[in-house]
C-alpha cells in the first residue's frame, strides 16, 4: 500500500523594519562600544561616527569640526559623503570666527542648532558669516548641528548636512543629533585618557634624562622577542656599554653632572643604530643595545666596537670630563633556555670583565655551550688587533713571460705575521671576509700594493712590472671601490696601467649589469681587469664578450693534470683560442713543473705564475727579483 505524503510550505515570518527610535538606539550602542575599543584611534572613531550618523539620519553628508580657541578657528577633521561612501579631504577646510558670531554663540548655549539656506529671505538675515559661505560652497540646503563639550569646554561640532532639500527634523532625530555631539565628546575624552595613560606608561618605561627606554622596557622587549622561536642558526644579541664617567676625576661645580654626561653619550650612541636595533639606559652608568633575531654574530661585535669608538671620540668642554667605556656581548640561541633578565645580566657581566682590562675594550660572555662561538669571535678579535697593530703584510708572487724570459707582474697576497710565524691568507681570510674587516683590509692591501709597485725597479729589459690586486665580492659591491682605486693611485703615484684588479667569475656573474657599470668606470681610470680562477665559475662565456676585461687567469685545477690530462689540455686550448679571438691575455696559475710550462707554451700560453718561478715574497725580495736577470733554470 502506497503511503501519501502531503507537503506544506511555510514562509519565514516577516520581521518589521526597525523604527527610527530602534535604529538610533542601535547606532548609539554600536558607537559607544566602538569608541572605547582599543583598536580604534581617535581619527578612525570620528570617521565611523560620521558614517553611522549619516546612515541613521538618512542624511547625505556629515562633518566633524574641532574648535581651536586660541586661533579662533573651526577646523574640519572629517567629511563623509553618503552617496559615494567616501571620506573627502579636509585639507585647508576651516572657518574663522569672531566672538560675536551668532553660530558660535548659539553652539555654546544649545544642544542642537538648525540652519536652513533660503537665499535672501528675511528670516535668514542673521550674521552667520562663515557658516553661510560654507553651506553655499558645498551645496548644503540645511544643517542640524550639535556641539561637543567635555567638562564645560567647547571642543567642536558635528554637522548633519542635507543636500537634497529642507528637512523637517522630528524630535527623535533632534535628540539623536544632540547625542551624536556627546559621542564626539566621548571620542575626545577617550583619546585624552589614552594619551595620558600612554604618557604614564612611557614615564614608567623610559629614562627621564636620556629619553631612552629603561631596564624594564628592555627586559619586556627582550622577553617578547625570546617568546618567538629562534630557528636554525638564528641568534639574538645584547650589547651592553658600561660607562665610567667618574674614575680619577675631581668633579667641579662647573662640570656637567653624571646624568648630563650620560645624556650626551646616549645621543651619540643613538646615531649608531637603525630602526631594527633598540637602545635603552638599563642602569645609571650603562646602556644596552638589543639586536634583532636574525643578526649575524659578528655584527654584534661590530656594533660594540663602534659604540666604544664613538664614546672615545667624544669631545668635552671640561678637562676633568673624559669618560671611559667597556662593552659586553651576550647571545641567545635557538634550543637554549633563554631568559630575558639572565641574558641582559650576562652582557653586563661581560662588560664588567672587559672594564678590568684595557680601556675601551669588549668581551663576549663565555658560557660553556658557546665555546666554539666564543673561540671564533676571539679569533676575529685577534685578527682585528693584528690589523690595527700592523701585523698584516703584503707579499708578492711573481708572474713570468716564458716567451720573453722576463718578469712582467706580481700578485699581491695578504699575509699575517703571528708571533714570528708567517700565516698565509688561506688560514684566516674566511674570517676577514665574514666580518667587518674585509673593507678596511682590502683598502689597505690596495694602497700598499700601489705604493710598493711604484718603488719596484725596472726589469733588465727596461720594463716596469704590473701589480695584481685581488678584489673581494664585498669590495666589489661597495659603492666606494672606484674612489678607493683612484685614491690609491693618486697617493702612490702609480700609473693606472700598471694596476690590475683581479675578480672571480662568481663575483662578476652575480649581477652582470652592476659588474658592467663598475668595470667601465675602472677602465675609464685606465686600470686593467683580470678574471681570476677562470673556468671554475658559471655562464661566463655568455657574457665574456660584453665584459671589458684584459686578462683571463686559468685556474690551477686545469694546469695540475697537464700535460697528461687530455680533458684539461683541451679546456686550456679552448680558453686560449677564445681569449685570442677577443684580444684578451691569458695567464696560467699553479705552474710547478717544467713539463707544465712546456705544455702550456705549446698551446700558446706565454704568461705563467706558480712555484716553478717563485713563491710569494716580501717587498724587499720582490724588488731584488724583478731587478735581476732571470736565471736560466726558470
Amino acid at each position: 500500500m502506497t503511503q501519501q505524503v502531503r507537503l506544506h510550505f511555510v514562509d519565514w515570518p516577516k520581521v518589521a523594519a526597525p523604527t527610527p527610535s530602534e535604529r538610533f538606539i542601535r547606532a548609539l550602542v554600536d558607537l559607544t562600544r566602538m569608541v572605547w575599543h582599543p583598536t580604534f584611534t581617535f581619527e578612525s572613531s570620528l570617521s565611523r561616527i560620521c558614517e553611522v550618523a549619516a546612515e541613521a539620519l538618512r542624511i547625505e553628508r556629515v562633518s566633524i569640526w574641532h574648535h581651536d580657541q586660541e586661533a579662533g578657528v573651526l577646523r574640519c577633521l572629517d567629511v563623509y559623503q553618503a552617496d559615494d561612501g567616501t571620506h573627502h579631504s579636509t585639507e585647508g577646510l576651516e572657518m574663522l570666527w569672531a566672538r560675536d558670531d551668532v553660530y558660535l554663540a548659539a553652539l555654546e548655549d544649545v544642544r542642537t542648532f538648525e540652519m536652513v539656506e533660503v537665499g535672501g529671505d528675511a528670516e535668514n538675515e542673521e550674521p552667520l558669516g562663515p557658516v553661510r559661505d560654507y553651506m553655499q560652497q558645498h551645496g548644503i540646503v540645511a544643517m542640524l548641528d550639535a556641539p561637543a563639550y567635555v567638562e564645560g569646554e567647547f571642543l567642536g561640532v558635528i554637522c548633519h548636512e542635507s543636500l537634497k532639500g529642507v528637512r523637517k527634523w522630528t524630535q527623535e532625530e533632534v535628540t539623536f543629533a544632540a547625542t551624536m555631539g556627546d559621542v564626539v565628546a566621548m571620542a575626545y575624552e577617550v583619546a585624552r585618557r589614552r594619551k595620558a595613560e600612554s604618557e604614564i606608561e612611557h614615564l614608567r618605561l623610559h629614562d627621564a634624562d636620556t629619553g631612552l627606554g629603561n631596564r624594564d622596557y628592555l627586559v619586556e622587549l627582550l622577553r617578547q622577542r625570546l617568546d618567538g622561536v629562534l630557528a636554525g642558526d638564528d641568534t639574538m644579541a645584547v650589547v651592553h656599554v658600561l660607562v665610567d664617567a667618574t674614575s680619577g676625576i675631581a668633579w667641579s661645580a662647573e662640570a656637567p653632572t653624571i646624568d648630563e654626561v650620560m645624556a650626551r653619550i646616549a645621543q651619540r650612541l643613538r646615531r649608531l643604530t637603525g630602526s631594527s636595533i633598540d637602545l635603552a639606559r638599563v642602569r645609571a652608568n650603562g646602556f644596552s643595545f638589543l639586536l634583532p633575531s636574525n643578526v649575524r654574530q659578528r655584527s654584534a661585535i661590530g656594533l660594540a666596537e663602534r659604540a666604544l669608538a664613538a664614546v672615545q671620540a667624544m669631545e668635552w668642554s671640561h678637562d676633568e670630563v673624559h669618560p671611559n667605556a667597556s662593552a659586553g656581548i651576550a647571545f641567545a640561541q635557538s634550543g637554549a633556555d633563554n631568559d630575558a633578565r639572565v641574558l641582559l645580566g650576562q652582557a653586563e657581566e661581560a662588560a664588567g670583565h672587559a672594564q678590568s682590562g684595557d680601556k675601551f675594550n669588549y668581551e663576549v660572555f663565555d658560557p660553556g655551550r658557546h665555546d666554539t662561538l666564543v673561540e671564533a669571535l676571539r679569533f676575529e678579535r685577534v685578527l682585528r688587533d693584528a690589523f690595527v697593530s700592523g701585523a698584516f703584510e703584503v707579499h708578492y708572487q711573481p708572474e713570468y713571460d716564458a716567451q720573453q724570459r722576463e718578469w712582467v707582474a706580481a700578485e699581491a697576497l695578504l699575509r699575517w705575521r703571528n708571533e714570528g710565524q708567517l700565516v698565509t691568507a688561506g688560514e684566516f681570510i674566511g674570517v676577514v671576509e665574514s666580518s667587518g674587516l674585509m673593507l678596511p683590509v682590502g683598502r689597505w692591501v690596495l694602497r700598499q700594493a700601489c705604493v710598493d709597485a711604484q718603488r719596484w725597479p725596472a726589469t733588465p729589459g727596461g720594463a716596469l712590472a704590473s701589480v695584481r690586486v685581488n678584489v673581494s665580492a664585498r669590495q666589489f659591491d661597495e659603492e666606494g671601490l672606484v674612489q678607493d682605486v683612484t685614491s690609491a693611485l693618486e697617493e702612490s703615484g702609480l700609473a693606472p696601467a700598471r694596476l690590475c684588479l683581479e675578480l672571480t667569475e662568481t663575483t662578476l656573474m652575480r649581477d652582470i649589469e652592476h659588474a658592467l657599470g663598475v668595470l667601465q668606470q675602472l677602465k675609464t681610470i685606465g686600470v686593467q681587469v683580470a678574471i681570476d680562477d677562470f673556468g671554475t665559475g658559471y655562464a661566463s662565456l655568455v657574457y665574456l664578450k660584453r665584459l671589458p676585461v684584459d686578462v683571463l687567469k686559468i685556474d690551477r685545477s686545469f694546469v695540475d693534470g697537464m700535460p697528461g690530462a687530455v680533458a684539461d689540455t683541451a679546456i686550456v686550448k679552448a680558453v686560449v683560442g677564445l681569449a685570442a679571438a677577443l684580444g684578451i691575455d691569458v695567464i696560467a696559475e699553479g705552474v710547478e713543473r717544467v713539463v707544465q710550462q712546456q705544455a702550456l707554451q705549446g698551446i700558446g700560453v706565454r704568461r705563467m705564475q706558480g712555484w716553478l718561478y717563485g713563491r710569494a715574497v716580501d717587498q724587499e725580495s720582490i724588488s731584488r727579483l724583478l731587478g735581476a736577470p732571470v736565471q736560466a733554470s726558470s
